[in-house]
């Protein structure tokens, strides 16, 4: 008979972890009744077969290789003998049997689901049936149990459907009249059927499930994952060998690598801190130390003891041009500062003293600035009769 399994209990472990998998199935099958079987028939030739039989089944598959199949078959088995005077029916009203399936191999074809699982079965029944020889009733409505046995095959054609094809003989208890003039103590059943399994469609059946199948394509779809991953942190790697690079670069060449540096761009030669930046440096302060000798006070002494003006003006005399070039040597020579500072006795008005005693000082700062002297470096102030280095009170004063 045909045979289908649907299952949801049982699951497989591979090594990439749990499967679920169909373990029920429904299925229904049709096919020829026959009184002979391939183990020898009776005194009775069956030359002439008009005999039909059908029938439905559950299944639960208990491991991979069996399963316990309940079976229903009705149907009856027509034959005559060599000389066509005498006919033979037996009709089977109902019988119910409980058989034990055992696949012998599973083909798969390295797919998931078997393409080809041979089989064999048997088990116990029970059945209701008439017979009839002739025009004479042997029995009515008898009632008795036989031996269901089996051999077939089953042609998976998608997930969870099976082309089942089987030939039965079943064995079966006649009473001895019976039996010895007619040999019917068996008959045989060539059917096929199909087989549907029940549960979630994207599970696999529990007798279809080839392990091994199932373990090449995960190791297929592992390897694939494991090289999409390897692909991917190649590439981070790379990523980060470039940004490493980048990182640990010295644009800027001043010792300081790019990811620490604070201030990127700093100019060829710049000395920086830790981090990059510009070490501003306090530049020492030189102070040049000018020493006046003698000789140079001299000059400066014989310059302003020989400075006369025009009276009430600040015109220089000629006869102080030449201590005066002394000093404008010594300034330009030696870079000296001088401050000028202008007075007046205190005859005539104080405001006009002291503006006379400014123009005189700077008409001497214009002639030294004359004579190449640093006018930046030159003060000139008047301070009149205010500040008198000899005292007014006197002529010679």
């Amino acid at each position: 008979s045909s045979q289908l399994f649907a299952q949801e209990t049982p699951t497989t472990t591979s090594r990439f972890g749990k499967q679920s998998l169909r373990t029920w199935s429904v299925g229904a099958h049709g096919g020829i009744l026959s009184q002979n079987t391939f183990l020898g028939g009776g005194s009775v030739d069956a030359r002439e077969f008009k005999s039909i039989g059908y029938g439905a089944f559950v299944k639960k598959q208990i491991l991979p290789a069996l399963g316990l199949q309940a079976d229903f078959l009705r149907g009856e088995v027509k034959t005559a003998n060599a000389f066509g005077n005498l006919e033979q029916k037996n009709s089977i009203n109902w019988s119910g049997s409980l058989t034990a399936v055992l696949n012998i191999a599973n083909f798969s074809l390295n797919t998931e689901n078997a393409v080809l699982i041979p089989y064999v079965k048997a088990g116990a029944g029970y059945m209701s049936s008439d017979s009839q020889l002739g025009t004479t009733e042997v029995f009515a409505d008898r009632e008795g149990w036989f031996i269901p046995t089996g051999v077939g095959f089953k042609l998976g054609v998608a997930k969870g459907i099976n082309i089942d094809l089987g030939y039965d003989i079943n064995f079966i208890k006649s009473s001895p009249t019976v039996k010895s003039a007619y040999n019917e103590s068996r008959f045989s059943y060539a059917h096929a059927g199909l087989e549907f399994a029940l549960g979630n469609k994207e599970n696999s059946q529990l007798q279809n499930y080839s392990a091994v199948a199932d373990l090449r394509k995960q190791s297929a779809e592992e390897s694939a994952e494991l090289r999409r991953a390897l692909s991917t942190a190649e590439q981070n790697a790379a990523r980060d060998r470039e940004q490493y690079a980048k990182d640990l670069a010295d644009d800027d060449n001043d010792g300081v690598a790019n990811k620490f540096d604070k201030c990127p761009g700093t100019p060829t030669g710049t000395v920086v801190d830790g981090s990059g930046c510009p070490i501003k440096v306090q530049r020492e302060i030189i102070r040049e130390t000018k020493v006046i000798t003698e000789e140079d006070r001299k000059v400066v002494k014989d310059a302003i003891s020989n400075l006369e003006f025009d009276l009430g003006k600040s015109t220089i005399r000629s006869k102080s041009y030449a201590s005066l070039n002394r000093v404008a040597g010594l300034l330009v020579e030696k870079n000296f500062s001088l401050k000028l500072a202008g007075h007046t006795d205190n005859t005539g008005g104080r405001e006009l003293n002291l503006r006379l005693s400014k123009e005189r000082a700077e008409s001497v700062k214009a002639y030294l600035v004359s004579q190449g002297a640093n006018a930046s470096r030159i003060e000139a102030t008047g301070y009149g009769p205010d500040q008198p280095i000899s005292t007014n009170k006197t002529a010679a004063g």
